[in-house]
């Protein structure tokens, strides 16, 4: 047995008598529940069975087995080791080694070898209850050879393997000794979000205290049924969660497991009246509700978000609760007896909490950490405030210390569920406690003036810039992370300024027509950044394919994210031998296929790009990247690998082969050209008839008139235009005032001969205003079939028209010259046009992309020298690449602009 429980035990026998009231410990407990009879207690789901467990049958296991531990010699404080998913038998056995005054250490269902190893080194456990599928890890981990095992499935238990935990069940549990307030009741981890661990206990007393003080609240009722999706192992679900549900005589409801749909079908089959969950989940569960509402059709959708607005409104100012009557259909389909939400483990985004209460369900949250036994403040009926963290109950106290001019300080805390040491570390546990005894829980927060508690952030992950200035990083995570294309983002500090981890949201990014995932990511960034103060904009980002790392119930693991940042960065490893064969050279002749290795060199920097190198292991390509670089070869190629083709895909050869047969179907005229797949959309070219032209007129003459009244255009160069033929007009794009303002300045003789390029996704939704496009002459471009979109572009030209074309296809989010996107280099390469740049000026500051309706101001246009298509492609015998025809052209445009630019990688990967 470890040093620090070896003192815990010492202290407890040589302490004073326990004293002979009765307190409330597990024992107490299964006393309760086995007169709550065939009562449900434990509802489990697994593959479609429902299996339903009663509380005197919970309670008669726990005790027989309580009894067998105590017959097997376990006795007061010895450590016994339970490690395995949620169930029914794993309550029991939790339960039992409480009962048998066992200290019970619950360890991670995903808890690494490396974790594992680092429990059974710390204490010395002659008892393991485990999953089969943890046995062999436990048995390769361990040293001590007198461990008993005893699997938590006894379906799995075979003449091989050690019995199941069934086995140790004995009579004579009147035997075991009565446990008093000290006794420790659980030996638990704090969650290392921002180190390592450390190990403390709690006893009966800590437990108590709250499980006491909420039973007493009448929140959750005998006959309730709460959900509980959360890992067994942390103190949140196992004292909020189990104790307190038993002991108000409710029944917990397991979910087979904690994806959306199996969490709704455990809502609707137990018919849950309530959910004990953390902020995630019901973010998930608030996001997945308002997407309902938006599938409803745009009418529908925009009456249901009116009415929630009305609920929340009466809910915040009246404290009215409608919801429940407004919404009744949708709560009914989405689960009939839900009605309480509990959140716990981290701060309910507020956003969050008001959705779910105005749709009328009773939400309450709370604040406290495993040290305070889950809990320490809470929004109980009679005394609540929705958006805060409630008050201290149980006696609890609560002081802000070294509050700012804002009253933001660290919170500490006071009162009988605190815990009292952590084990062996008397230098965390003197930091950890001020002299006067007052817990300083690192967290910060204020009080509003009728003593309600609202946390800001973490004291130890506050970010402090050079200048002074203080970032929350977790509150401005919310913020970045509101845009539709971030899935998760982490915020860290690295030399004096903000930078981040971003996953995408693929979908999204795919469902809105989208190929570029990182300059989608970087758009939207900068789009959000420029509505904050300076000190709160990102300098940099590194896209991410795989979850940031976090604690089970959430929090972000931040001392982990400085690797995950550096670690693309890294050096490469030693690279390997490669001897050309005569068929590699063969297929790096193509200049498509250079096309291809130069894409992949440029994006998996690395010594190991070899035709052999694997595109998992070498390249790091796994299953989201491959979405990313199957959208980016689309997007250059206009080729689209199939299901099947990727999967047989594994090394950068097979890659070039399958890339090589697609484009061989549609071989190319030349290099660079666009031409074999699908042309162009004849309906948007064709010659406009005599009716659609009077609207091009009127259309013409009617924007001219606004713009020149409302934004006092000021246009020069226009003598810069070729007086006949076709070219490329290349602008700036700051604003969906563009089009108008560039239309405005031309004379009637350009004007009618113009041909605009839009966004499918964006405009081309509704077959209504098709006649409009067709006057205006806009035709569609999507980015998810780039090669007709471009081919459609250089028919316009082809036919001697003139083209507008915004070379950033995205609308500025700060007002600066963004990246040029390789597609005009396409154009440019197949039409052979001369390119004008269109300069413009005033744009985003009427009409920025954050805003629904314009601002009157000055704007200007300067059209700049004529460049020819032959200053831009380069030397004769230089390949075709679209993106440095681009790239030529945005320096050409940034001298003529004569403005700094954002350069290429302002903000990105």
């Amino acid at each position: 047995m470890s040093t620090g429980l070896e003192t815990l035990v010492d202290a407890i026998e040589s302490g004073p008598v326990r004293p002979k009231e009765t307190i409330w410990t597990i024992q107490s407990l299964l006393a309760d529940m086995r007169l709550r009879g065939s009562d449900p207690a434990v509802i489990a789901l697994h593959a479609g069975v429902v299996r339903i467990s009663s509380f005197e049958e919970i309670a008669d296991k726990a005790w027989r087995l309580a009894a067998g531990l105590f017959e097997a010699g376990v006795r007061e404080c010895e450590p016994v080791l339970v490690f395995g998913p949620n169930s029914a038998d794993w309550i029991i056995v939790r339960l039992a080694i409480g009962a048998s005054g066992a200290l019970c250490v619950a360890l991670d269902d995903l808890a690494t070898k490396e974790d594992v190893q680092a429990v059974l080194a710390d204490s010395d456990f002659q008892k393991v209850f485990c999953a089969s599928k943890h046995l062999t890890c436990l048995q390769e981990s361990s040293t001590n050879t007198q461990i008993e095992f005893f699997l938590l499935d006894p379906e799995n238990h075979s003449s091989e393997s050690p019995p199941a935990w069934t086995a140790l069940m004995g009579e004579g549990a009147e035997e075991i000794p009565s446990l008093g307030a000290q006794a420790p009741a659980m030996l638990l981890f704090t969650s290392g979000t921002t180190g390592a661990a450390k190990r403390f206990t709690l006893s009966y007393a800590n437990v108590a205290a709250n499980v006491l003080a909420l039973v007493s609240e009448d929140l959750v009722r005998a006959g309730d049924r709460l959900l509980l999706p959360l890992p067994l192992h942390h103190a949140y679900p196992q004292i909020v969660g189990l104790f307190t549900t038993f002991a108000s005589g409710a029944a917990v409801v397991l979910p087979e497991s904690v994806t959306g749909p199996k969490i709704l079908e455990a809502l609707r089959v137990a018919e849950a009246t309530g959910v004990i969950g953390v902020p995630r989940l019901y973010a998930a569960f608030a996001s997945s509700i308002m997407s309902r509402i938006e599938s409803q059709g745009w009418l529908s959708s925009r009456c249901i978000r009116l009415l929630l607005a009305t609920s929340i409104y009466l809910r915040r100012r009246y404290d009215l609760e409608i919801g429940s009557w407004l919404f009744r259909s949708l709560r009914r389909e989405l689960s009939p007896s839900l009605r309480l939400l509990v959140s716990g483990g981290a701060r309910l985004d507020p956003t969050v909490l008001w959705t779910l209460s105005g749709l009328g369900w009773d939400l309450r949250s709370g604040y406290g950490l495993a040290e305070t036994a889950s809990i320490f403040t809470g929004n109980l009926p009679g005394r609540e405030r929705l958006g805060s963290e409630g008050k201290p109950f149980s006696g609890g106290k609560l002081r802000i210390a070294d509050a700012d001019v804002s009253g933001v300080g660290e919170i500490q805390l006071f009162g009988p569920s605190l815990f009292a040491a952590y084990l062996d570390d008397p230098d965390a546990t003197r930091a950890a406690f001020t002299r006067d005894g007052w817990f300083r829980t690192g967290d910060l927060g204020f009080l509003d003036r009728d003593g309600f508690l609202t946390v800001t952030g973490r004291k130890k992950e506050l970010i402090v810039l050079g200048g002074g200035k203080k970032v929350n990083p977790e509150e401005l995570e919310k913020v970045y992370s509101a845009s539709p294309y971030v899935a998760e983002i982490g915020i860290l500090e690295e030399n004096g300024r903000l930078v981040a981890l971003v996953r995408a949201d693929l979908e999204s990014i795919r469902a809105a027509g989208f190929t570029r995932v990182e300059d989608v990511l970087r758009v939207s960034l900068k789009e959000t950044g420029a509505q904050r103060p300076a000190y709160q904009r990102l300098a940099g980002f590194v896209v991410v394919t795989q979850p940031l790392p976090r604690s089970r119930l959430g929090k972000i693991k931040r001392f982990l994210l400085p690797d995950l940042y550096h670690r693309p960065h890294a050096e490469p490893r030693s690279p390997v031998s490669w001897k050309k064969s005569g068929q590699d050279w063969e297929l790096l002749e193509s200049k498509h296929m250079q096309m291809v290795w130069r894409l992949i060199a440029d994006r998996y920097a690395t010594d190991r790009l070899t035709l052999d190198a694997d595109l998992e292991l070498d390249l790091g390509i796994d299953s989201l990247e491959w979405v990313v670089l199957s959208l980016e070869l689309e997007r250059r190629f206009g080729i689209v690998l199939d299901d099947v083709e990727m999967r047989a895909v594994t090394t950068l050869r097979d890659l070039l082969h399958h890339t090589e047969r697609r484009l061989s179907a549609a071989r190319p005229s030349k290099a660079g050209s666009l031409t074999g797949d699908d042309l162009f959309d004849e309906r948007w070219l064709r010659p406009t008839p005599t009716s659609v032209r009077a609207g091009t007129v009127f259309l013409y003459w009617l924007n001219r008139l606004l713009v020149r009244t409302f934004f006092r255009l000021e246009a020069r160069g226009i003598e810069e235009l070729p007086g006949e033929g076709a070219f490329i007009i290349a602008s700036n794009h700051c604003s969906d005032l563009d089009p108008m303002i560039i239309a405005a300045a031309l004379p009637w003789k350009f004007a009618c001969r113009i041909y605009w390029s839009g966004d499918a996704g964006r405009l081309f939704g509704r077959k209504l205003f098709y006649p409009f496009f067709r006057a205006a002459h806009v035709f569609p471009v999507d980015g998810r079939r780039p090669a007709r979109s471009l081919s459609q572009a250089c028919e316009v030209l082809k036919r001697g028209q003139i083209l507008v074309w915004f070379p950033e296809e995205w609308r500025s989010p700060t007002g600066a010259l963004q990246p040029f996107q390789p597609g005009v280099g396409w154009i440019i390469a197949e039409a052979s046009r001369p390119v004008v740049p269109a300069i413009l000026k005033g744009t985003f500051e009427a009409m920025p992309r954050y805003r629904k309706l314009p601002r009157f101001r000055k704007v200007s246009l300067r059209f700049g020298k004529l460049m020819g298509a032959s200053d831009l492609l380069g030397k004769p015998c230089d390949p075709v690449d679209p993106q440095q025809i681009a790239n030529r052209l945005h320096e050409a445009f940034a001298r003529q602009a004569g403005e700094d630019h954002e350069p290429f990688d302002a903000i990105g990967p």
